[in-house]
């Protein structure tokens, strides 16, 4: 007897002839086509599971800007899943199926970098890919460096030592890690948690850009030398970049040290809280 077609997969010759090793699924080894692959399996899930409608993108927020939402238009599961389907089989790149929802579009991405193999060395010696987390609209994001040991084993940035004092100044500002996003300019552990070399950083680039205009924050906030020189394209150090204001394609950026600086460090505490009494300063919401 014929195996039942599964749904939503490539049936048929053209199926056959894609991969000629599973049966009417197209899984060509590529890391497009991975992406494809998954986001149809969690779309397929959602709907498995009882969800009928996502939200759409058009009827959200625009968390950066306070634009009035337009009229929200959801869509129906089926319709999000017969979307991708005929998207794939055309050949359209998967970043085109995720304009209904930025989370929806973060999680799709997030499955694309934990795909990633750019980087030999950290590929091979990596846990677990670390992506963000965070509210995907959050006003003000905090970027990092790279994932330590802790946070290579949880799969979460931020949730060792400096992580805990990371939340420490959250509370200080009256902030919440659900009320921010926080991410690294590395997605990898660096072995021995060295500096990231510059052509990891090069690699990671396109993954943090995506994501920050997936977010759209107002706000960020570059915790060290290594996440402000990145994302600013600077060689100045930290010392110099810190206390002002800087711009990132129209985002106000605030520099100040790395939190497993100041645990080494303690007396450089006091300026990370100036630079934080200016950075809430700039959002309207003073901590004086």
């Amino acid at each position: 007897m014929a195996e039942p077609a599964r749904p939503g997969y490539l049936q048929g010759d053209a199926g056959r002839k894609l991969t000629g090793t599973r049966k009417g699924i197209a899984v060509a080894n590529t890391p497009t086509n991975r992406i494809k692959q998954a986001l149809r399996q969690h779309l397929e899930s959602l709907e498995a599971a009882g969800v009928r409608q996502l939200p759409s993108a058009d009827g959200a927020l625009n968390a950066a800007s306070n634009r009035p939402a337009r009229a929200e238009r959801p869509a129906s599961t089926a319709s999000v899943l017969e979307e991708p389907r005929q998207s794939v089989e055309a050949g359209h790149d998967v970043m085109s199926l995720t304009g209904h929802s930025d989370a929806l579009s973060l999680a799709v991405l997030q499955q694309e970098v934990a795909l990633c193999t750019r980087c030999g060395e950290l590929a091979s010696t990596r846990t677990q890919t670390v992506f963000g987390v965070g509210d995907p609209n959050a006003k003000l994001c905090f970027l990092g460096e790279a994932p330590g040991a802790d946070e290579d084993r949880v799969g979460e940035p931020f949730v060792g030592r400096a992580g805990q004092l990371l939340n420490k100044i959250l509370e200080a500002c009256k902030l919440r890690r659900e009320d921010v996003y926080i991410l690294n300019i590395l997605k990898c552990r660096p072995p021995g948690n060295r500096n990231p070399a510059p052509d990891e950083s090069q690699n990671c680039r396109r993954f943090l850009n995506r994501q920050l205009e997936l977010i759209e924050p107002e706000f960020i906030c570059c915790l060290g030398a290594v996440a402000a020189q990145n994302l600013l394209d600077t060689t100045e150090t930290i010392g110099r970049l810190r206390g002002r204001i800087h711009d990132y394609r129209g985002v106000k950026v605030i520099c100040t040290y790395h939190p497993a600086y100041l645990l080494r460090n303690p007396s450089a505490k006091k300026q990370t809280w100036d630079d934080m009494k200016l950075l809430m300063r700039e959002m309207g919401t003073p901590v004086e």
